[in-house]
C-alpha cells in the first residue's frame, strides 16, 4: 500500500520592485511629514512679505518710487536666478540616485548643489556691495528699500539655511549612513531646497520684473 503525502505548493512571490528600492507603501514618514508642514508655514510666512509688498505697491502714486529705476534683471540676479534653479536640479538628481541605491551619485550631486547654493549667496552679497556702493540703495531707503531687502534677505537666510542641511546631508552620505530604503533626510532637505528655488524664482519676477 502506498502512502500519498499531500503536498502543498507555495505559490512563487515576485519582488515587490517598490520594496527592493525601498518605497514600499508604509505611510508617509514623521520626519518628512515635519517638513512639509515646516515648509507650509514658511509658506504663509512669505505670503505674508509678499502681502506687504503689493499692499504698498497699490497704496503707492509711483512704483517703483522716483529714483529707482536701477531695480533691473541685470547680469547678477539673472545668473543668481539660473545657478539656484541648476541647484534645484541636482538636489533632485541626488534623490533619484540614492532611491537607486547610488551613494556616490547621490553624493556627488549634493557637493555640486552645496557649491551652487554657496554660489549663490555669494552673487546676492555682491549684489547688495553693488546696490549700495552704487546706488546708495539700503534697507532705509523708503519704504522700498525695506521691502526689497526684507524680502531678499529672508530668503537669503533660508538659503543659508539650506545649504547647512545639504552639508550636513553630504556629510552623512560621506559616512554611508544612507541607502535606497534609508534616505528619508535626503528627501525632506530636497523638498526644503525645492521651496527655496520656487520662492526665489517668484521674488525675481516681482522684484526684477515687474517691479
Amino acid at each position: 500500500m502506498t502512502a500519498h503525502t499531500d503536498v502543498v505548493r507555495v505559490p512563487h512571490q515576485q519582488e515587490d520592485p517598490h520594496e527592493a528600492t525601498g518605497h514600499a507603501e508604509q505611510g508617509m514618514n514623521t520626519a518628512l511629514l515635519g517638513m512639509l508642514l515646516f515648509i507650509g508655514s514658511e509658506v504663509m510666512f512669505f505670503a505674508g512679505l509678499f502681502a506687504a509688498y503689493f499692499n504698498a505697491r497699490a497704496a503707492a502714486p509711483e512704483w517703483p518710487p522716483q529714483g529707482i529705476d536701477f531695480i533691473v534683471p541685470s547680469l547678477i540676479p539673472v545668473v543668481a536666478t539660473l545657478i539656484l534653479i541648476l541647484s534645484s536640479a541636482t538636489m533632485q538628481w541626488a534623490v533619484w540616485r540614492i532611491r537607486k541605491g547610488d551613494r556616490t551619485g547621490m553624493n556627488r550631486a549634493i557637493a555640486i548643489t552645496l557649491l551652487l547654493g554657496v554660489v549663490f549667496l555669494g552673487m546676492q552679497a555682491y549684489d547688495y556691495y553693488e546696490l549700495l556702493t552704487h546706488h546708495g540703495f539700503g534697507i532705509n531707503s523708503g519704504i522700498y528699500g525695506t521691502l526689497f531687502y526684507t524680502l531678499t534677505g529672508f530668503h537669503g537666510a533660508h538659503v543659508f539655511g539650506g545649504v547647512v542641511g545639504i552639508s550636513i546631508i553630504l556629510l552623512r552620505g560621506v559616512a554611508g549612513q544612507f541607502s535606497a530604503r534609508h534616505h528619508i533626510a535626503v528627501e525632506a532637505v530636497s523638498a526644503y531646497w525645492h521651496f527655496v528655488d520656487v520662492v526665489w524664482i517668484a521674488l525675481f519676477v516681482t522684484l526684477y520684473l515687474l517691479h
